[in-house]
């Protein structure tokens, strides 16, 4: 269901965020993010003369290497268009960004490695959905996976350890006394029988 008909107005303004899942032939997940700010008119930049509509303010490309850990083991951005040309000289900055955790407390750390001067809003701002598409990409995978390993350590007789499901109480769906958990991890179920 669509949001409501709005009132008169006129388009202004267009951000778009793509982020993409893949994994690697090495075992390794690569995580894409892309933004772009796209006005409707047409301006004068000091540094890049006129920026014509439909003509990105802002392009930026982020990739985040990770194992099954989530841990950060590489991260690549680039800068296609900015409003300054001294934008796409921070994008090696992200490197910085290695060796974190994709988790809790995720967004104060990488305000501490590539906040403020330190970095660039808009990468920044799109670590956000990078993180949750790698949650996205990663888990199913894995959960599947270690779902058919127990399934043949059961058929061969094995008693399977009580599965690890990270997404319980992340949110209102996955809410441990709800009917989501009940169905797909009764084992885990707190609420009424």
């Amino acid at each position: 269901m669509p949001l409501s008909r709005p009132d008169d107005r006129e388009h202004i303004h267009t951000r778009t965020v793509t982020c993409q899942g893949f994994r690697r032939k090495d075992g390794l997940w690569d995580i894409e993010g892309h933004i772009t700010d796209i006005k409707t008119y047409g301006f004068e930049n000091h540094d890049r003369g006129e920026i014509p509509p439909g003509e990105p303010v802002h392009e930026m490309w982020i990739r985040v290497t990770i194992g099954n850990d989530l841990v950060i083991q590489k991260v690549e951005a680039v800068t296609d268009y900015a409003p300054f040309g001294a934008c796409d000289a921070i994008a090696p900055e992200y490197e910085n960004l290695v060796g974190l955790k994709l988790g809790p407390g995720l967004r104060k750390q990488i305000r501490d490695r590539v906040g403020g001067v330190h970095g660039c809003t808009h990468l920044t701002e799109l670590m956000g959905p990078v993180a949750t598409t790698a949650f996205q990409t990663v888990f199913p995978i894995l959960a599947r996976e270690q779902l058919q390993a127990q399934k043949d350590r059961e058929k061969d007789g094995e008693k399977s350890p009580k599965r690890r499901i990270p997404l319980i109480n992340t949110c209102h769906g996955w809410r441990s006394d709800g009917p989501a958990v009940q169905r797909i991890a009764p084992d885990h179920y707190t609420g009424d029988e």
